[in-house]
């Protein structure tokens, strides 16, 4: 199943070149055909290129016919550009077929997109940190065969279910991450023992992504204005107590009540200070359990973790809860 995926840099300049040409040698392996924008490599200051060449990217990823537009790398840079995307153009482009996919600052695109269009974008893989893993071996990381890191075959199945139309929904468990430790911190804890209710949530819009990047947006006409959808929400390298304040930014805003269910994803790469005493991630979920009356779930497999699953970012799905069992199902839309 031959696909065209259209590389393109929207965010930081891609540092690890290395990464970038493993991710197209991958895809190329896959069995797709890899065309790369022609700014790609560009870098200006910490930027792929200066903010007219990254919306020249953008711009010509949504015009090329690819089935697939796949950013090369997160980082920083799309918010300040989001006044300048012909947003009828790329809506134009996801009505024909492509799918935009991303993670991390994708999330200013992503939300920008669906609350000027309605439009439904895919949380995912970014190439690089996706596809891209790999190259020398650390022999810190304990790997006894002495092989290179490979691509998170999860996340693979979920991309290929995506291009084969097949993907209909993602599952997970809440029970406890399965992430290794990372900084001394783990991504998410267990939920309480009486997390055993059973519920289902029908045909809710699905929105969300990076935390620190959603909540940039707030006041602006780039927040998506919804109501009885399900956040989703996740984080790389913020310390607990700066993922309470960002939540308690989106609960003061009246955001989080006007949901019907909060999910946490995963939080990782943070460390804890002596002087925390006691304050981790848990005590944030702790503490945000009270001030919601919404169910909120802990441990969806997205984030800036190998293992990961794409999400239609404003597309209508199903939550199903079963005890700590949760399924997210589009496949009926």
């Amino acid at each position: 199943m031959k696909k065209h995926i259209y590389i393109y840099s929207p965010s930081g300049a891609v540092r690890d070149k290395a990464a970038f040409n493993r991710g197209i040698r991958r895809l190329q392996t896959l069995g797709h055909e890899v065309e790369v924008d022609e700014a790609a490599l560009s870098n200006y200051q910490r930027f792929a290129g200066d903010d007219a060449t990254r919306l020249a990217a953008i711009h010509r990823a949504a015009a090329s016919r690819a089935d697939v537009a796949l950013i090369s790398r997160g980082g920083y840079g799309l918010t300040r550009i989001l006044s300048g995307i012909h947003y009828k153009k790329v809506a134009k482009a996801i009505e024909l077929g492509m799918l935009f996919v991303g993670i991390s600052d994708f999330t200013a695109f992503q939300n920008a997109v669906l609350a000027r269009t309605g439009a439904t974008t895919w949380a995912g893989p970014a190439l690089c940190e996706g596809f891209g893993v790999g190259g020398k071996v650390d022999p810190s990381d304990g790997n006894e065969n002495g092989e290179a890191a490979a691509p998170d075959d999860i996340m693979e199945a979920c991309f290929d279910d995506l291009l084969r139309g097949q993907g209909e929904g993602a599952g997970w468990c809440q029970h406890r991450s399965v992430n290794k430790k990372v900084n001394n911190s783990i991504a998410l804890h267990e939920p309480p023992e009486s997390a055993t209710d059973s519920f289902t949530i029908n045909q809710s819009i699905l929105w969300g992504g990076n935390l620190t990047v959603l909540c940039s947006l707030l006041g602006t006409p780039y927040f998506p204005d919804i109501k009885g959808g399900i956040l989703f929400l996740e984080d790389v390298a913020e310390h607990p107590y700066r993922i309470e304040r960002m939540l308690t930014q989106l609960l003061h805003a009246g955001v989080l009540k006007r949901q019907k269910a909060i999910v946490l994803g995963q939080f990782t790469d943070f460390k804890l200070l002596a002087h925390d005493h006691g304050f981790k991630l848990q005590s944030v979920i702790d503490w945000l359990r009270p001030q919601i009356k919404q169910p909120l779930l802990t441990n969806l497999p997205y984030g800036h973790v190998a293992t990961k699953v794409l999400l239609p970012v404003g597309d209508k799905v199903d939550l199903m809860v079963d005890g700590r069992n949760a399924l997210f199902y589009w496949g009926n839309n």
